[in-house]
């Protein structure tokens, strides 16, 4: 991963010190991942821990691609229409796409400042001590991404990604994964902002806030 810019080095500092993972102070602590809203992207295009599968949908004009995690959908015009404005900003962007031979190229910008959360590999700080990185979404609005689809062979697509962020990193990087094939079905992914996992870390902070100040008031 190439460095992070200062101005982005400096605003993940800032926003590790705020946010207390394991005791965040309200909502605005909990991340757009935390809060079932969205990875964003390149995020959620990314493996990582679970339903990471992926249904895609090809007709004539459009490739529509449902991401089973969080249940973000996205459609994808294939007519050359150009990119949204620069006034509407989305929380996948807006993607437009185009074919290279046998290989799909996605690009995708107007993403909105909302889903930088975090800005590269931050790591939590859990009673003062780093216990390692945990996945971030990131982006700006002058971020771009690349994506390249290519099938392999019947079983296998090779995909890659291409991040240009001026804003967050100091150069373009880049990486591939092969994409398999799989039979079973997309599941719902029943997460939503509205769920209990949200009140339920907030009261559970607050209720080990107070254990524990009854604790240290008590006689020794």
């Amino acid at each position: 991963m190439p460095s992070l810019t200062p101005e982005a080095k400096r605003y993940a500092d800032a926003l590790e010190a705020l946010r207390r993972p394991e005791r965040p102070a309200s909502w605005e602590e909990l991340n757009p991942y935390d809060r079932c809203i969205t990875r964003g992207l390149p995020g959620a295009m990314m493996p990582g821990f679970y339903n990471h599968n992926y249904q895609i949908l090809q007709t004539p004009g459009y490739v529509a691609i449902l991401v089973e995690m969080i249940h973000d959908v996205r459609i994808i015009p294939l007519d050359g229409r150009p990119h949204l404005g620069q006034g509407v900003r989305q929380w996948m962007g807006n993607s437009r796409g185009r074919w290279e031979g046998q290989t799909l190229v996605v690009e995708t910008t107007g993403f909105t400042e909302k889903i930088r959360e975090f800005t590269g590999n931050a790591q939590r700080l859990v009673n003062g001590e780093r216990v390692g990185t945990y996945q971030a979404s990131f982006g700006t609005p002058t971020l771009t991404l690349v994506e390249r689809f290519t099938r392999v062979d019947a079983n296998t697509m090779d995909y890659r990604l291409t991040v240009t962020d001026p804003a967050t990193f100091t150069r373009p990087w880049t990486a591939a994964t092969p994409m398999l094939k799989v039979t079973e079905p997309i599941f719902e992914y029943a997460c939503h902002e509205g769920n209990y996992a949200v009140p339920n870390m907030l009261s559970a902070a607050r209720a080990r806030e107070q254990a524990e100040s009854q604790k240290k008031s008590q006689p020794q």
